[in-house]
């Protein structure tokens, strides 16, 4: 069976609507992880990586801030990926955010409650700057850019049309529903992973 990774938004987890929905897609025809991602950005590049390494997936597919890291890690590690509307700026979404919040889904380790600081936005800042190093020409038809029509959170795709070639829209916002990630995710990982 084909492997899909997915990889949920900064105030997500893997248990987020769009996971289950993935992993329910899927059921019987393709193994879906859904990792809950490490809240700085450092930790969790390195425990993506080894994921990577050890469970060989066939396509990364993130949203938000999962589709930042999968945009760093696909092209480095030769693996194709669907970006759901990467958000490619986390200094500017974190940095109206500051203080005390708790994850919008559960988390496997029980902690709900994070904290943004300026320490945080730093180690951010410090990714952001080299997110695109791993790119190369070779790589610009294998990550596929998906973009809400009624995202109120990140508009990147030209950003994303510098470096990639295949762009899609779909008739939601920021975080897809249920529904969305059956209509408009679903198909594309298919097809990435065939056209691939």
């Amino acid at each position: 069976m084909k492997r899909i990774l997915f990889l949920h938004g900064f105030y997500a987890s893997g248990q987020c609507v769009p996971a289950v929905a993935l992993k329910e897609a899927f059921e019987g025809s393709a193994i879906v992880m859904t990792p809950d991602l490490p809240m700085h950005p450092q930790e969790a590049v390195g425990y993506i990586r080894e994921l990577v390494c050890s469970e060989k997936p066939d396509v990364v597919v993130g949203n938000s801030c999962g589709s930042f890291y999968a945009q760093m890690i696909a092209p480095a590690m030769g693996v194709p990926a669907l970006l759901g509307n990467p958000h490619f700026r986390m200094t500017v979404f974190l940095k109206s955010r500051i203080g005390a919040h708790q994850y919008k889904s559960p988390r496997k380790d029980g902690h709900q409650d994070f904290v943004i600081d300026e320490q945080l936005i730093g180690e951010f800042a410090e990714m952001e700057a080299h997110q695109f190093d791993n790119y190369h020409p070779s790589h610009q038809d294998k990550v596929w850019g998906l973009f809400g029509e009624q995202d109120t959170l990140a508009h990147f795709e030209p950003l994303f049309l510098k470096y990639y070639v295949n762009s899609f829209h779909f008739p939601g916002g920021h975080t897809p529903t249920a529904e969305e990630v059956r209509t408009w995710y679903v198909p594309l990982i298919k097809k990435i992973v065939t056209v691939i």
